[in-house]
Formats: C-alpha cells, sequence, structure tokens
C-alpha cells in the first residue's frame, strides 16, 4: 500500500524543509521525501496543499488516569494538590482508568499526538488491572503507547505523601514491574506498546525502590523515568532528609544515564544541567501543568545547550486540563522566552523536542521523531488553511506561535488515526459519555 501526501509544505525536522513536496508512505514506513510533484505510482492520494506535513508529536510525560479528576484542586500548589487527591484516586478502578485512558489518548491524538508515555503509578488493591486497562484504550485509539509502570512504597506513616492504602510493598511494586514487562512489553522497532519501569517520585517511594527499580529495568532491558526537580518544596524535602537535591540524590542511585528520562526538572543548578548533558540523560518538559500547578519554569535554553534530550508532556489533565500536546510546542516557547528573552527558544526547537527530542527520551529516534526515509510513517498533516492562519508564510510559525491547527491527516505506521479533525475509527461522543460516567462514579464513591 503506497500513499502520497502531494503540494504540502514539510518540515523533516532531521534535514532540509520543503516548501511545497510530498511524501510517500510505504505500509508502515516512510518511502520518499522530496520537493516537487512526485511522480511515481500510489494507491491513495492525500491532497494536502496548504498544510504542513511534520512528524508525529512525541508525548513524553503524562497521567491518563487523571483524566477523570479534571478541575480539581484548582488553586493548589503540587503538594496540597496531590494531598487532596490522592483520596481519589484511591477509588480508581480498571474500568474508569479504561475510560480516562481512552478520552486522554484521543484528546492527544486529535492534537497531533502519536506516541504517548503514560506514567501510571495508582494500583488500588481492589483496582483491577490498570496496565491492561490502559494497553486495552490504546487499541481503540490507535496510537502509540509507553506505560510507565510507576510505584510508590512510601506512604504517610513513612513520611510520604500518599495515604498508606494507597502505596505497595517495596516488593509488590518491584513485582508488579516485572510482571506488566514480562506481559507487555515490545522491543521491536514498529512496537505500539512498550512498557518502562517508573517509581512515582522521591518523596512518595524509598531509596531501596528507586535502587531496585533501576536495577529491574537494567536487566530486563527498558528505560527509567520518574518525576524530579518539579517544585521548591520538593528540593527543601530533599535537602532536609538526605542532605542533597533531588538531582544529586539521583546521580548518587544511577538515575542520570541514558536510559534515562526524567520529569519536569525545573529546579537544577548549573552543574545538575551538566551533569544531564554528560550522562545523557533526557528531560520531559511539561510547560502548561508546570504553569497550571505554579512549581516555575524549566531551564530549557540550558537543558538544549547542555545536549540534553528534552520533550515535550502534557502531563496528567488534573494539572492541565486542556491534555493536547500541540498546544505545548507553543507554550514551550512562551516559557522559555519569559526566561530568557526572545532567544530562549525558536519554533523549530519547539518543534525539534515535540519530535526528535521526544524520541530520544523514549530511546526510539532510530524510527521516530523525523520525516526520513525507512522511519515509521508517523507524521501529523496540520490544515493551515483556515482563518487563524491566513497571511504566516512560515508554516512552523503558525504551528508553534499560533492556535494548534486542526488535522488533515494523522497517520500512526502508515493507518489513519485522524482524518479531517476526526477520530477515525473511535466515536468521539462514546468516549465522552464514557469519560463522564466514570468520572461522576469516582466522586461519588466517597
Amino acid at each position: 500500500m503506497r500513499t502520497l501526501i502531494a503540494n504540502a509544505a514539510i518540515a523533516t525536522v532531521s534535514g532540509p524543509e520543503h516548501k511545497s513536496g510530498h511524501v510517500v508512505v510505504e505500509n508502515d514506513r516512510i518511502a520518499e521525501v522530496g520537493e516537487g510533484v512526485y511522480t511515481g505510482e500510489f494507491d491513495e492520494r492525500v491532497e494536502a496543499e496548504g498544510c504542513l506535513v511534520t512528524p508525529g508529536l512525541i508525548n513524553t510525560h503524562h497521567h491518563l488516569y487523571q483524566w477523570a479528576t479534571r478541575g480539581m484542586a484548582a488553586d493548589h500548589t503540587l503538594f496540597e494538590w496531590l494531598v487532596a487527591l490522592y483520596p481519589v484516586w484511591s477509588r480508581l478502578d480498571d474500568e474508569i482508568t479504561h475510560a480516562a485512558g481512552t478520552a486522554g489518548m484521543a484528546r492527544l491524538a486529535l492534537t497531533g499526538c502519536t506516541t504517548v508515555a503514560d506514567h501510571h503509578y495508582v494500583f488500588p488493591r481492589d483496582g483491577g488491572d490498570q496496565v491492561a486497562a490502559l494497553a486495552a484504550a490504546r487499541q481503540r485509539v490507535g496510537v502509540r503507547l509507553h506505560v510507565v509502570r510507576g510505584s510508590m512504597d512510601r506512604g504517610e506513616s513513612d513520611g510520604g505523601l500518599p495515604p498508606d492504602n494507597l502505596v505497595e510493598t517495596t516488593e509488590g511494586a518491584l513485582t508488579g514491574t516485572e510482571a506488566a514487562i514480562d506481559r507487555f512489553h515490545d522491543d521491536s522497532p514498529a512496537a505500539h506498546l512498550q512498557i518502562a519501569a517508573g517509581p512515582c517520585s522521591p518523596f512518595s517511594v524509598t531509596e531501596r525502590l528507586m535502587s531496585g527499580a533501576a536495577e529491574l529495568a537494567r536487566r530486563k532491558g527498558v528505560r527509567l523515568h520518574t518525576h524530579l526537580a518539579e517544585t521548591v518544596d520538593e528540593e527543601r524535602q530533599c535537602l532536609a532528609e538526605v542532605g542533597c537535591t533531588p538531582a544529586e540524590y539521583a546521580d548518587k542511585l544511577g538515575w542520570l544515564a541514558d536510559d534515562v528520562w526524567l520529569a519536569h526538572t525545573i529546579h537544577l543548578a548549573p552543574e545538575a544541567i551538566r551533569r544531564f548533558g554528560a550522562t545523557g540523560t533526557g528531560s520531559a518538559h511539561c510547560p502548561t501543568s508546570n504553569g497550571r500547578i505554579g512549581a516555575g519554569i524549566a531551564p530549557v535554553r540550558d537543558l538544549l545547550d547542555a545536549g540534553v534530550a528534552v520533550g515535550l508532556g502534557a502531563d496528567g489533565a488534573a494539572s492541565n486540563e486542556s491534555g493536547g500536546l500541540g498546544e505545548e510546542l507553543h507554550q514551550s516557547l512562551l516559557q522559555a522566552r519569559q526566561r530568557c528573552g526572545p532567544r530562549g527558544l525558536t519554533t523549530r526547537e519547539a518543534l525539534w523536542m515535540g519530535t526528535m527530542g521526544g524520541a530520544r527520551c523514549l530511546g526510539r529516534a532510530a524510527d521516530l521523531g523525523s520525516l526520513e526515509p525507512g522511519k515509521l510513517a508517523d507524521l501529523a498533516v496540520w490544515d493551515l488553511t483556515g482563518l487563524n492562519y491566513a497571511g504566516i508564510t512560515d508554516p512552523v510559525a503558525a504551528l508553534v506561535l499560533g492556535t494548534t491547527p486542526p488535522l488533515r491527516r494523522l497517520f500512526v505506521g502508515g493507518k489513519a488515526v485522524v482524518e479531517d479533525g476526526t477520530l477515525r475509527e473511535a466515536d468521539e461522543s462514546a468516549i465522552a459519555r464514557e469519560l463522564a460516567a466514570a468520572s461522576a462514579r469516582l466522586r461519588e464513591s466517597r
């Protein structure tokens, strides 16, 4: 099956841009990318005049289950927000997680995202099969999914934030993570579902779980992920408890390495930024969520200058109620310029973070993140023909500086997931009804 996307502006991310060119998809891979008219054979033609083709966006940090608790604790700090919401999340079951996960991935797909990394760390004792619920949600929407099998083993009685009834034992957390890897992880280049190991954060897990998860991940050949340096409160707690900053603590435990990417990384000293670059540690930048919580502005310019792979994350929908990824291109640029001035981030650097930066964080840069022959055909066809973009001659500027455009098509492995702004196979109305019912049931179960 050969699909031709014709007459589009093309931002390959890895190489030259084309003012009016073509992309040819053969089965699940990109066959050709170039300027001008394509004269070869094809089975299907997508007319894309007035559109911009980019790689599909890659979401490096999310909490899909939180779609069931949007709008709560609207004016809280991070620690206050967590304390308010943990009791609600303790009532999650696999049906609620499935409804929330489907809604979250649907929203991401409609905003140009083809790969989702979901950090799921809430496993209530009677919550059913949480990872299977997310895997089934992925199948409905059609995107790629990296489930970061999270964990917490430090409850309130041990100085942690989560209630004791929501944490696992250290052994239980490690056993559950290994079971998820064995059951679901696909290490093939074209994988639609992969697993990573992800203790929640230094203030909700023990040192033994942090170290044990790192050993397990490296034994199994999967990646590592956690929250780090998100707030000043976290740094104060870390200094009081272990006598060093969160970044120093992570380094001590072997958590700064090229198989690790860390969420937020807002409060980093210059030496920590240099260590990220030297060790190949990635960063998931979540600008809208950071703003919603008031956590601060991440030092993206400094991280990029240090050679760090910085990807973008929508983060959980309870701290970013929009839940889209396309708008994070815009927010990342605004926050970087608020911190560093108008040269704090360029439009093309924002697009790089949303594509190739994310692919590097997830260890998939060989197959995702840019438009090159031989790479997987995950690509977005953004429609720039409307009023919002009229007169903007630079299509990348239109994408990054303006509102998120509608999608003419979104392809995952050569298969259309979104067509003319609508989910191709999943029913958006049904998904919304399921989410509303799940959210009501969660709130009413108190």
